[in-house]
């Protein structure tokens, strides 16, 4: 693996079975992306593009092929092992928000902390500080019933940040919002890529505000990759 490839998948496939039907969702996905990359993830529905999210999240496993991430074979992990990978090296957001609506915006953030042995003071200052990064410090003792479909988003984006993940893959982020909030949870996103040095992969029908933020454009048709465009050159 070239050193620049932090996450690299090689002939990534996945197939699901419905009784005597199989419906290859991933065909042979062969890409890289380099640390500290924002990487669009374009395609129509049933193109595969969640399927390659929810693999590189380590939420599911591939039929067959491989997925390397800084150099580790996470396709070959243990359950056990996995269940680490998901809490310390990746951050998950998706299309619905998944908040805990009888816990406040500060508690919801703090909550993937506890099943990390964090002490309680320490999970609920690292949640303030990422809800000042996202802009939702006024609101952080309002539960999800009292926010807006924008800062339901930004609470869930600041959860995935509090393990301090090294990725954050996004699937369909702003599929429940509307265009100016869409903007603006983009926006993050690519501030958190640009000025820490997360490496982001985000899924989104929307190919031209991909277009405006991404360094990189992946495009999926029935499961494989059929273009690929890089926008901005690494620095």
């Amino acid at each position: 693996m070239d050193v620049d490839e932090f996450i690299e998948t090689k002939d990534l496939a996945k197939v699901y079975t419905f009784g005597t039907v199989e419906v290859a969702a991933l065909r042979a996905v062969t890409l890289s992306v380099a640390r500290g990359r924002l990487v669009g993830v374009t395609g129509a529905s049933g193109s595969g593009k969640s399927t390659l999210v929810n693999l590189l999240g380590g939420l599911d496993r591939p039929s067959s092929g491989s997925i390397r991430v800084d150099g580790r074979l996470v396709s070959d992990l243990s359950k056990k092992e996995l269940a680490l990978y998901r809490r310390n090296t990746v951050g998950m957001i998706f299309q619905s928000f998944n908040l805990v609506n009888a816990y406040t915006a500060v508690e919801n953030v703090a909550f993937p902390l506890l099943f990390a042995g964090v002490a309680k003071s320490e999970r609920l200052r690292r949640a303030e500080e990422l809800l000042v990064t996202v802009g939702l410090e006024a609101r952080k003792d309002h539960r999800p019933t009292e926010l807006s479909g924008g800062e339901q988003q930004r609470v869930a984006i600041a959860r995935a940040l509090v393990n301090r993940p090294q990725i954050l893959l996004a699937d369909e982020p702003t599929g429940n919002l509307d265009s100016k909030t869409s903007r603006q949870i983009v926006e993050i996103l690519a501030n958190l890529n640009k000025h820490q040095g997360l490496t982001v992969v985000m899924i989104s029908h929307e190919k031209d505000l991909l277009r405006e933020f991404a360094d990189e454009l992946i495009g999926l048709h029935d499961g494989a990759v059929v273009d690929r465009e890089v926008l901005r050159q690494p620095l």
